[in-house]
């Protein structure tokens, strides 16, 4: 066994949580995973798929003696996890969290974390539309990124071993200014996702069209947009309630971008279409030799492929 913790709790068991869960135990890297969640049957339903060792509503309980802690609850909710479990934290034990915002969650979180106790927050760049213990599957964090955003006077030796746990999984690591992750996530997936929010909700609108037309026609990049859409709501509130800031700042420029196409087309100004559909056909080449997409038919849906 390749054991890094001996105790290891789970506090939040959706697709991330439960993804943790199955490679934790596939990878051998806990000897005990504790599973902690206040839904009576999503915990049920966590034991039954056979997630954890022992499983709890109480996060309080779950993290005693716990080496390292994992919080996977929407960011909103990372201040009233902080001060459940404050308490109950062992001297020595690693807590860390998956939220995709980071300064709010340090905001939240850093102020009742115990002396003693090493926080370090974390952001892993993998994930569906899918929510809930049944979403999770092996292998989710294999090849993609996790980003931490440390802050001040973090113990070395405890990065060290975080570290070491996340590239266990299969992940790649990085670390960043926490404002700055803010930043990036803001256009690289909090803005994506609202885009595709609005558009789906312009459909919705035009009920009309949306009852027969949208549906029906939906294999063009309209059914793309549904995917991102489909993503869990309360988690997508909170992103952006709680990264707020960047959110709009990228907003704005989307818009000014926008109306820069919106012109092109208006004035037939093919050239200026051109060059920017041409440099943004760049940036999809660029993502699938990074090795973060596959460049398959289909946008890698393997259906397309199994038909044949």
């Amino acid at each position: 066994m390749n054991v890094q913790f001996d105790r290891i709790a789970l506090i939040g068991i959706g697709l991330i949580g439960s993804s943790l869960a199955y490679d934790i135990r596939r990878l051998g890297l806990a000897r005990e995973i504790v599973v902690a969640t206040r839904s009576p049957d999503t915990l049920k339903r966590a034991e039954e798929l056979g997630l954890g060792d022992r499983y709890t509503t109480s996060s309080a309980d779950a993290v005693r003696d716990a080496d390292l802690v994992i919080v996977s609850v929407p960011v909103g909710a990372s201040e009233s996890v902080a001060k459940e479990i404050a308490a109950s934290l062992k001297r020595g034990a690693v807590v860390t969290d998956v939220g995709s915002t980071k300064a709010s969650v340090i905001a939240q979180m850093l102020p009742h974390i115990p002396a003693g106790v090493h926080f370090i927050p974390g952001h892993p760049l993998a994930g569906t539309e899918k929510s809930g213990p049944d979403a999770g599957f092996p292998g989710l964090f294999e090849g993609r990124w996790c980003i931490f955003t440390p802050v001040a006077g973090t113990d070395e030796t405890a990065m060290k071993r975080l570290r070491g746990f996340w590239e266990a999984l299969g992940s790649k690591v990085d670390e960043m200014d926490a404002e700055h992750h803010d930043k990036v996530l803001a256009i690289v997936s909090h803005l994506p996702h609202i885009i595709a929010y609005n558009i789906v909700g312009t459909a919705d609108d035009l009920e009309t069209v949306t009852e027969s037309e949208v549906i029906k026609y939906s294999a063009s990049g309209f059914r793309d947009f549904t995917r991102l859409a489909a993503s869990d709501p309360t988690m997508w509130r909170d992103v952006c309630l709680h990264n707020r800031d960047a959110i709009l700042e990228m907003l704005a420029r989307f818009s000014e971008d926008l109306a820069y196409l919106q012109r092109a087309i208006r004035w037939g100004e093919g050239d200026k279409i051109f060059e920017l559909f041409t440099r943004t056909r760049a940036i999809r080449r660029s993502i699938v030799q990074a090795g973060q997409d596959v460049d398959a038919p289909d946008f890698g849906r393997p259906h397309a492929l199994d038909k044949k």
